[in-house]
């Protein structure tokens, strides 16, 4: 793993552990209507996922000085503009389409349990 894909995997979990933190808290704080907690669940989650793909789509536009993978890089290399744009901004659209793969998969997780709470007798 080069310098910039560790610090563009760092810069992605941390958003999205932050997003799943809140998306937990909101499903706990629906514990008592179990369907409900893991509908509103799958449903954040996909909101996440559209936050992570719309991302993705301009991570190569994006100034790569304005992002946090050029901040966490230390120390911050002398390279061409051009060649510094490509390499982050490539980098960080590859980690930005993972994560929402993953996300994408939890939400479809949480709406397929959410179909199966009727059955364990819970309303």
């Amino acid at each position: 793993m080069t310098e910039i894909e560790r610090a563009a995997e760092q810069s992605v979990a941390r958003g999205v552990g932050f997003g799943a933190l809140a998306v937990a808290l909101v499903v706990a704080g629906l514990a008592g209507y179990p369907q409900l907690a893991l509908r509103s669940g799958a449903a954040l989650a996909l909101l996440m996922w559209a936050i992570l793909r719309l991302k993705a789509l301009h991570a190569r536009r994006r100034p790569y000085k304005r992002t946090e993978v050029w901040l966490l890089l230390d120390p911050q290399p002398d390279w061409p503009a051009e060649l510094a744009q490509r390499l982050i901004g490539e980098t960080l659209q590859r980690t930005l389409e993972r994560y929402a793969r993953f996300v994408l998969a939890a939400a479809l997780g949480l709406w397929l349990a959410s179909l199966g709470v009727p059955w364990l007798g819970f309303r």
